[in-house]
């Protein structure tokens, strides 16, 4: 007899330590971006809820931010136990309810473990420090303590780990947590709440809550209880929270789009460039805020970079995250999916080459074909615009200065990518390239133990590295003369 397959996670909010289901409360529907199908119901949280969460949020903080150090780091490591314990169920719903692969899906989450471990050694190192006075009477300190209740905000296309980071971040400093995770992929947030209750974390400290997300945010945001925000998402909304933070004097994280370019040089290794960035830009559909879609390759080797490119691209499997051998998932919704048509049709509109893709696959499901183009007109859609999807612009480059300037052409700042074997032309990407990351022939981002954040329209504040701690602490400077 056939087993059947696990159920799909219970969605609910999660409160003061308590797990509230539908209830009489309004819901919207989950549904499976492979097939359309129905898979759970949302409940919407109403402002009694969020009103709740702030005050278990505001009462629990003053007692976590007195707890032991060493306490709060053995509850974070409990808690990246289970996570590996629990990754296949996880990583299945994630698959069913934003489309990744499997495989990609249970990585997220067994990925995410490594990053609670590093919260939770790093958070008993938040140092302080002693000044030399100017008389030997006095005793000067700088300290850091927790900012108190922070609002979290996170995205869809990495539903755990983009929550994960900012909740471990928040209680390894000391501070309490209100959550508002992704709609559209909500089990991820939920079977987050479900760990850190498990591993006995104290009501209160972390708290999730789902509804409208206009109403939700300016009712976080603008309560006197809420002291700092972290936002992951498109760059008009991280603007606009960020403008209403600002009004009541909110400290803000806001890691948001990017349209990240890559340089390859004539002198660099050019098939393992194609072989590396084909998977990468595909990855999670395309559906990533570093994913690399301006290609500029320099006119040399222009050529033999696309053959391989084209050869890795249209060697992709697309289906179904939960069937076996599958690179490609679905987008997450129908509106990726008609602003992906949207872009390829620009892209034939303005003069471009649409060599591979360009078209959704089938009539089931929210697949679009990878899509390269091939000389994409520079003011074209896909040059301009974050496309947030599986398509790529390819261009030729006679000079690394023109590739430069127009890599840093767009107001985005969030990652870039070079690839040469000179060091003199590795040297002007690094000191040049005008992003927060810059990887040069290989892609270092994502450790834990590494910042990642971005300049210019793609935002400010890091997660990860020891900077992550900077938005949940405040510096208190104490002189005392005996």
């Amino acid at each position: 007899m056939t087993p059947h397959p696990p159920a799909y996670e219970d969605l609910c909010l999660y409160i003061d330590g308590e797990f509230i289901g539908a209830q009489s409360r309004s819901s919207q529907p989950v549904l499976n971006p492979a097939d359309g199908s129905l898979i759970g119901q949302l409940p919407s949280g109403a402002a009694a809820d969020v009103d709740r969460a702030l005050a278990a949020a505001e009462r629990a903080f003053r007692s976590w931010r007195l707890e032991s150090p060493l306490k709060r780091s053995d509850l974070l490591r409990r808690v990246a136990q289970l996570m590996r314990e629990r990754a296949p169920q996880i990583g299945r719903n994630i698959t069913l309810d934003q489309g990744k692969p499997l495989a990609d899906a249970v990585a997220e989450v067994t990925g995410s473990a490594e990053h609670v471990e590093w919260h939770a050694e790093e958070g008993r190192r938040i140092y302080g420090r002693v000044v030399p006075a100017r008389l030997p009477e006095v005793r000067q300190m700088v300290l850091r303590e927790p900012i108190g209740v922070c609002a979290a905000f996170s995205p869809w296309n990495f539903p755990f780990n983009q929550a994960l980071r900012k909740v471990v971040a928040a209680l390894a400093s000391g501070c309490t947590v209100i959550l508002k995770g992704p709609a559209e992929a909500p089990s991820a947030c939920v079977a987050l709440a479900r760990l850190f209750h498990d591993a006995g974390l104290p009501p209160g400290c972390l708290n999730l809550v789902w509804g409208p997300a206009d109403e939700i945010s300016r009712r976080l945001i603008e309560s006197p209880i809420v002291r700092m925000i972290s936002f992951t998402g498109s760059v008009p909304v991280g603007k606009l929270l960020g403008a209403l933070a600002g009004q009541h004097m909110k400290r803000t994280t806001m890691e948001l789009g990017g349209h990240a370019p890559v340089i390859v040089c004539d002198d660099a290794d050019v098939e393992r460039a194609a072989d590396l960035l084909a998977p990468y830009k595909f990855r999670n559909a395309g559906q990533v805020c570093v994913s690399p879609t301006r290609f500029l390759v320099q006119r040399p080797v222009f050529d033999r970079f696309v053959d391989r490119f084209l050869e890795r691209t249209r060697a992709l499997r697309v289906g179904p995250g939960l069937e076996p051998g599958v690179n490609m998932g679905p987008v997450a919704s129908e509106r990726r999916l008609r602003e992906m048509q949207a872009f390829a049709d620009d892209a034939r509109a303005t003069g471009g080459d649409v060599v591979v893709g360009g078209a959704r696959i089938g009539e089931q499901g929210n697949f679009f074909a990878p899509t390269v183009v091939l000389n994409p007109a520079p003011g074209s859609r896909l040059m301009r615009d974050e496309p947030f999807g599986p398509i790529a612009g390819i261009a030729p480059f006679d000079d690394l200065d023109q590739a430069i300037a127009t890599a840093n052409g767009l107001p985005f700042g969030l990652a870039a990518y070079g690839f040469t074997t000179s060091t003199r032309r590795a040297h002007a990407l690094a000191s040049r390239l005008e992003a927060g990351m810059v990887n040069i022939n290989h892609f270092g981002m994502g450790p834990a133990e590494i910042p990642f954040g971005g300049i210019k329209d793609s935002g400010f504040g890091s997660e990860g590295g020891t900077e992550t701690f900077d938005s949940y602490l405040v510096t208190k400077f104490v002189t005392q003369m005996n």
